[in-house]
């Protein structure tokens, strides 16, 4: 698409519903490698991230067949080596780099080409290397041939501990927990609602994951991943993004298929800039009339302000009377 052409001043009204969490979805698929059957995924999100994985399983060997618009069969009981040849697809995307932890949760070791996205300076993948490592693997990343290749004789028991709150790493290194004969700690971990949400799709599979959702997650591991039917949870973004699209334009808009509780952080900054908010028990009811007022922001960890959606408070910010600040508190 060359451009977009918008017909302003108008005032949104109406209902809008909100997709799977592209989040969720792109650390739920790649732990599909992990499971010993079928998975079928519900509330799947139509992106290019999804599509991209889709095609590097395929490439691995794995079965994925569309049954509904957002309804994916995927069975990787077929791949047999842990070995990404799709580089130009996984180039693509940061989110390959989980591809990492669930092969070597299955297999013991992995060579995957570098993930999109990646700059290696300002956001380096060295805490998913120091879980990998801690758990006894080695691991090598070749900037020449643009490949990270993990190895090990066998994952081993470990307690982790992550300088810095980093999802990827508390993701990558969860799955690879998951082919661990025992116990795996990651302390000072993630707590969004997508690493809870990859945590419930294992355990529904089979796995033993307790304290998702918390700074300290244990993983007892060496349990077969049988599979099951699992739905992805709403996008917390696409309802952000769709709150503050009523809040700029005015109007009454129900943002539905949304967890109120996923929602605090950012329903708590609308209320303060003056826009009324109602939560029913899987909808958000968004109304403004007036000008919202000026509010300051400082992005931080779940449960604080996501960093993922300073761009839209700042476009609403423009319309609102005063003078706001925003301020960047995640570091990586």
């Amino acid at each position: 698409m060359e451009k977009f052409i918008i017909h302003g001043g108008r005032t949104l009204e109406g209902c809008v519903t909100v997709s799977g969490s592209k989040n969720s979805a792109v650390g739920i698929i790649p732990a599909t490698v992990l499971v010993k059957g079928a998975c079928v995924l519900d509330n799947v999100p139509e992106i290019s991230d999804v599509f991209l994985l889709f095609k590097i399983l395929r490439s691995m060997g794995a079965e994925v067949t569309q049954l509904s618009k957002s309804t994916y069969r995927i069975d990787c009981s077929t791949v047999t080596e842990p070995v990404v040849n799709d580089c130009e697809s996984v180039g693509k995307m940061r989110a390959s780099y989980y591809l990492i932890g669930a092969l070597l949760g299955r297999f013991g070791s992995a060579k995957v080409g570098l993930p999109g996205g990646c700059d290696f300076g300002s956001r380096p993948i060295d805490q998913h290397i120091k879980g990998f490592e801690a758990m006894g693997a080695k691991v090598v990343m070749d900037l020449d041939d643009r490949c990270v290749t993990a190895e090990s004789d066998g994952l081993n028991p470990a307690s982790v501990y992550f300088d810095i709150v980093s999802v990827g790493a508390t993701v990558n290194v969860m799955l690879a927990a998951v082919g661990v004969n025992g116990r795996v700690t990651i302390e000072n971990a993630a707590k969004e609602p997508h690493v809870v949400d990859i945590a419930n799709f294992l355990n529904a599979m089979g796995a033993d994951i307790k304290g998702a959702g918390t700074n300290v997650i244990r993983i007892n591991g060496g349990r077969e991943l049988r599979g099951g039917r699992y739905e992805v949870v709403p996008d917390q973004i696409e309802a952000g993004t769709y709150m503050v699209a009523a809040a700029m334009a005015g109007g009454r808009v129900e943002v539905k298929n949304v967890i109120p509780k996923h929602m605090e952080s950012i329903s708590a900054k609308l209320e303060e800039a003056g826009v009324g908010i109602e939560e029913l028990d899987d909808s958000i009811i968004v109304t403004r009339f007036d000008r919202p007022t000026r509010i300051n922001i400082k992005t931080q960890p779940y449960p604080g302000f996501p960093t993922d959606m300073q761009a839209q408070f700042a476009a609403m910010l423009t319309v609102a009377q005063g003078t706001s600040v925003i301020t960047e508190g995640v570091l990586t």
